[in-house]
Formats: C-alpha cells, structure tokens, sequence
C-alpha cells in the first residue's frame, strides 16, 4: 500500500481531507468542522458531556488492535458514557496526537473506524485537532448528548429494594484481552507462528469492537422508564457495584447464578485459563454493558426483555455489598477490575 507522509498534506490539507468524510446527523448541529469553535443549538434538552483520553501502551496494544477497530472502539466507549446517564450522544469532538510513524493512511483508517461509529449512532463529529505526539499515538474524545433533565440518571439515585440489572452478558471482552495477550506472546516467541483466533471470534470481538447499548435508553425513553441509577461496566461489575452502592448510601445483594455469561467465554474461562466464572464475570471489565437499579414497579415493564437480566437488590448500607454464590455462600464483594494510577511492578 502507498504511504502518504503527512507533512505532504499539511495540517490543513489533512483537515480538508478528514472533512470529506463527515457527515450530520443531528438538527442541533449548527456549524461542525471548519471554523475556529463549533456550533450546537440546544433549546429544550439538557447537554451532558464526557471526556476521555487513549494511551497507546496503556489503553490499547496496535500489535493486535487494527486502527479502524481503533477509531471505532474510541468513539463506542465514550458513547457508553453518555448512554449511561440515560441519554443519547450527539456531537463529538476528536483530538489526536500522533508521530511520523503513522501515516496519512493509517489516519485515514483511524476515521474510517470513528466515522463507522458516527453513523451508526447517529453522532456528529464536529471538530478537534490533530498535534505531534512524542510517545506513541493518543487518542482524546469529548461527547455531548441530550436529554429532559427529568430522565437523567445518575449514579446516586438508587433506592432500598431496587431491582439491579445489567445489559447484555459479561466477561467477554477481559478473555478477548487474554487470548489476544497469550497469541502476542505466541508471535513473539515465534515470528513464524501465526494467531489462532478464529475459534474466539465472539470474545475478541468483544474487547476489539464494543457497542455501547443506545438502543437500551431508546427503549426506556419509549416506555417512559427511568433507571433509579445507572452506569456502564468499564472497569468490571464489582468496581461499578461499589461506585452505585457508594454514592447512593447502600449495600447490595448480587446472586452468581443470575450473573449473565455465554457459553463461549465460560468454557474458555474454566478449561484455558483456569479462572472462575464468577471472578470473569464480576472483574473483568471493559464490556461497556449497562448496570443500573431500577424500581419494582418499573421492572415489571422489563422483565421479560430478553437482553436485560436482574442480578440482585439493593439493602441498606449496613449490609455491605454481598456475593451469593452457588453453593449458597455469602461472600463480601471485592472491586478487583482496573485500577488507574497504580504503581508499576
């Protein structure tokens, strides 16, 4: 393939060159890329607003994560954040810091990613900038979203008694990372050796490509459904269980039979990494499903719904937060998913 350098383009030729490629989705979109600000009109709705920032090295290994995966992925977890405060993302600004190693191609594959994510959820990419990066590739996003300030949830609202859920299954995208890990070391004992992941195609697909679950808050927004709190899974349940449980003033009960895992990521769990499921499923982290406590009344109109599964009740604080296991064992719940800052070995 032909490498473009990207001193050939410019910063502006390269601006000029991302812009062909975006497209708006929303009416309160006024003025998107190619002024010195963008322009967002929002009379009725309430903005929300997330940050967050990709390390190469720390966030994401390029040996085996493709940067279209990249750019998609980048913009899927950030939508996860406005998803969970029960409102939908709209605009988003992109700041990438990269070296000459990377070309005007790989660029160009980095948006590929970001504006396949765009479309899907219907999200505009309004703007950002592009600078000279010493140590590796860094990616930063900002997301705006809208919503009634009376259907925000936020994470401290959860009442005594509240259902708690989760979306979707857990576990997946933590033994994506540990195939993807193990196959790298593979590769790198032996350059002849190739990877062998077309057997976990669900898992790392799970860590490689995220969704966030937007169409869960269409459905609430439908049935006029407001979670009493909420929150998505990024640093793993329990991490997430601790952040509700804490802000709200409660303790919890979670059963591990109720925990929702697949097939797939539960036999590669016990028989290749010799991990319990119940420590996949409560730690692992990075499945951006949606976690949040809602009212007995409220979860009558969910129960049946075939992607939603309750995993126990909040209790008053004095309870602490409580693991009921299989065999019937109450054990203490222990966040044990990522941890930002920690020291190096």
């Amino acid at each position: 393939m032909e490498r473009t350098e990207i001193e050939d383009l410019g910063e502006f030729g390269l601006i000029d060159r991302l812009k062909k490629s975006v497209k708006s989705y929303n009416k309160t979109t006024q003025k998107g890329i190619g002024d010195d600000a963008a322009v967002v009109s929002n009379e009725e709705e309430t903005t929300v607003v997330s940050t967050d920032m990709l390390l190469e090295g720390v966030h994401f290994d390029l040996s085996y994560m493709p940067l279209k995966h990249l750019g998609y992925k980048a913009m899927a977890v950030n939508f996860s954040d406005i998803a969970a405060m029960n409102a939908l993302p709209t605009q988003v600004l992109v700041s990438i810091g990269l070296s000459n190693r990377f070309s005007v191609e790989a660029i160009d594959a980095i948006y590929e990613g970001i504006n396949m994510a765009c479309e899907k959820y219907k999200v505009d990419l309004i703007g950002g900038d592009t600078t000279t990066s010493r140590s590796g590739l860094v990616i930063s996003v900002t997301v705006f979203g809208q919503a009634k300030k009376a259907n925000l949830a936020y994470r401290n609202g959860a009442k005594k008694n509240d259902v708690i859920c989760v979306t979707g299954d857990l576990g997946g995208a933590y033994l994506g990372l540990q195939v993807l890990e193990r196959e790298k070391q593979v590769y790198l004992a032996n350059k002849n050796m190739q990877p062998k992941l077309e057997e976990y195609n669900y898992i790392v697909e799970r860590q490689l490509k995220p969704e966030a679950r937007t169409e869960i808050v269409h459905e609430f927004l439908e049935q006029g459904i407001v979670p009493t709190s909420m929150i998505d899974i990024s640093d793993g349940l329990a991490s997430e269980l601790f952040h509700i449980c804490t802000q709200s003033g409660l303790g919890c009960v979670i059963y591990e039979e109720k925990l929702p895992v697949e097939a797939e990521v539960a036999e590669v769990a016990a028989k290749e990494f010799q991990i319990p499921i119940a420590t996949v499923a409560m730690n692992g982290g990075e499945d951006y499903e949606l976690l949040f406590t809602i009212d007995q009344e409220d979860f009558k109109k969910i129960e049946n719904h075939q992607d939603i599964t309750p995993i126990g009740y909040t209790t008053e604080a004095s309870k602490g937060l409580t693991l009921i296991t299989r065999a019937k064992q109450m054990i203490p719940i222990q966040a044990q998913g990522w941890k930002h800052f920690q020291k190096s070995e």
